[in-house]
C-alpha cells in the first residue's frame, strides 16, 4: 500500500469502495470493510489489478478476517431514478449502515463522500493506499462479478461475463440484436437509443 497518514487516535476505520459505475446493466454494488489489525491480510491492492483467482481468495479471507464487512446496492431503477452518482452514494450508506459494528470514521475511495452519520474523508486512488477501501473493493468486485455470471446463466445470448455489463463493441451489438433487458439501466445513453430506436 502507498504511503497514507490515517486520521489519528481513531479505532475503528471502515474503508468503503464501489463497483459498476459504468455498465450498462445491473446494480451499482458497495462494500464496508473494517479491517482487524491483529489480523492482516497479505496482497491487498486495487480489486481491478488483481486475477479473478486471486481476488476470490483475497474475497474469502477477507470475510474471515475481518471485524466486520458489508455490502450495499443501489438497483438499475434507483440508478435512472436518482443518477448513477446519487445512487452510487445511497448504496455506499446502505453498506456502511449494514456494519455490524459501526466505525467511527469511513474512508471512502474517490473524491466524495456520502452523507454518513459519523465522520468521513474521500481518498483519491484510495483503493491502491488504503488497505480498507482495497478490500472493499475486492469484495464488491466479486459480489458484482458474481451477479453477472449469474445473468449470464438466464441470458447467455449478452454474454455477460465477457463484459461484465460494461459497453463494450460486443454488449453494444448484443444489445442491438436482442433489445433491452430489465436489468438494463435506460438512463444510460446506449440503452435509452435502442428503446428510442424501437419506440413506434
Amino acid at each position: 500500500m502507498a504511503d497514507f497518514e490515517y486520521p489519528q487516535g481513531i479505532e475503528l476505520i471502515a474503508g468503503v469502495d464501489e463497483v459498476g459505475r459504468g455498465p450498462l446493466v445491473g446494480a451499482v454494488v458497495t462494500a464496508a470493510v473494517i479491517l482487524d489489525p491483529n489480523h492482516p491480510i497479505k496482497g491487498l491492492a486495487d480489486s481491478k489489478k488483481l486475477s479473478e483467482k486471486k481476488r476470490l481468495l483475497l474475497a474469502e479471507e477477507i470475510r474471515q478476517k475481518a471485524l466486520a464487512w458489508a455490502l450495499g446496492r443501489a438497483e438499475p431503477e434507483e440508478i435512472d431514478q436518482l443518477n448513477i452518482l446519487h445512487a452510487t452514494m445511497l448504496a455506499m450508506q446502505r453498506a456502511v449502515k449494514s456494519l455490524k459494528i459501526q466505525p467511527h470514521f469511513v474512508l471512502v475511495d474517490g473524491n466524495r463522500i456520502p452523507d454518513l452519520p459519523m465522520p468521513a474523508q474521500a481518498v483519491i486512488k484510495g483503493d491502491s493506499k488504503v488497505a480498507e477501501i482495497s478490500a472493499a473493493s475486492i469484495l464488491a468486485k466479486v459480489a458484482r462479478d458474481q451477479e453477472m455470471v449469474e445473468l449470464d446463466q438466464q441470458f447467455p445470448q449478452y454474454e455477460f461475463t465477457k463484459h461484465k455489463g460494461y459497453p463494450t463493441k460486443v454488449h453494444l451489438a448484443r444489445l442491438a440484436e436482442f433489445g433491452v433487458l430489465p436489468q438494463h439501466r435506460r438512463s444510460f445513453a446506449p440503452v435509452r437509443q435502442i428503446i428510442l430506436n424501437n419506440t413506434p
